[in-house]
């Protein structure tokens, strides 16, 4: 049986570093990850979340390697976001990924943060050759792929859509964990929730109203 090819991937552009264990084929051994919670109403700032990254990155791998199952001999290459990203917690997975491939033997591939998007979707979808709409922290674009690379064929010129929801999740005052995104949609769900109970409370009231 031909064995699979092996990617042990650091994640680290912004306020969650992650290491995840994965197949040639896209099949995912592990997976852990731990963020950066800030107070509420408050972002993260390139030299604080350098510092959580440093914190936990070690414990991670030792988790995904675990959880996979596997031994640093069993992996073939050690992959990297290189960027786009804020560069302290960048420079905290690079720094440790050329420790281990020194200590492991193992060829370092630099990854294209958003290409990795891109790619994971491809994978998950099945598609061969999309369109995409990439909308992310700090980039909202149209990428395609053209003459032998991803290429931009149009994007934000203000703020992207990722960037929009973390300044608004600050001014509500709202968590970061686990997500801002996510927190605005519970609280556009709960308020949601309560103004239609509110009109079905005065329904009720003028049906009964009205016909007793």
């Amino acid at each position: 049986m031909k064995k699979k090819m092996i990617a042990i991937g650091f994640e680290g552009s912004a306020n969650k570093i992650g290491i995840g264990v994965v197949t040639l084929d896209g099949t995912i051994l592990s997976n852990p990850r731990h963020t950066y919670i800030t107070p509420p109403g408050q972002g993260f700032l390139p030299r604080e979340t350098a510092q959580h990254h440093l914190q936990h990155v070690l414990p991670l791998v030792k988790s995904a390697l675990k959880t996979a199952e596997i031994t640093p001999d069993e992996i073939d290459c050690i992959c990297y976001t290189k960027g786009p990203g804020m560069g302290a917690p960048l420079q905290v997975s690079a720094i440790v990924v050329r420790v281990l491939s020194l200590l492991w033997k193992k060829p370092i591939v630099a990854v294209n943060h958003c290409v990795a998007h891109i790619e994971m979707g491809r994978i998950v979808t099945g598609a061969d050759d999309p369109v995409v709409l990439y909308v992310s922290g700090g980039n909202t674009q149209v990428i395609a792929y053209s003459e032998g690379r991803y290429r931009i064929f149009g994007e934000t010129i203000d703020i992207a859509v990722g960037n929009c929801l973390d300044r608004f999740a600050r001014v509500l005052t709202l968590s970061n964990d686990p997500s801002p995104g996510y927190n605005i949609e519970q609280v556009d769900n709960a308020v949601h929730a309560s103004y239609f109970r509110v009109i079905s409370a005065i329904l009720d009231l003028y049906v009964l109203l009205k016909f007793d």
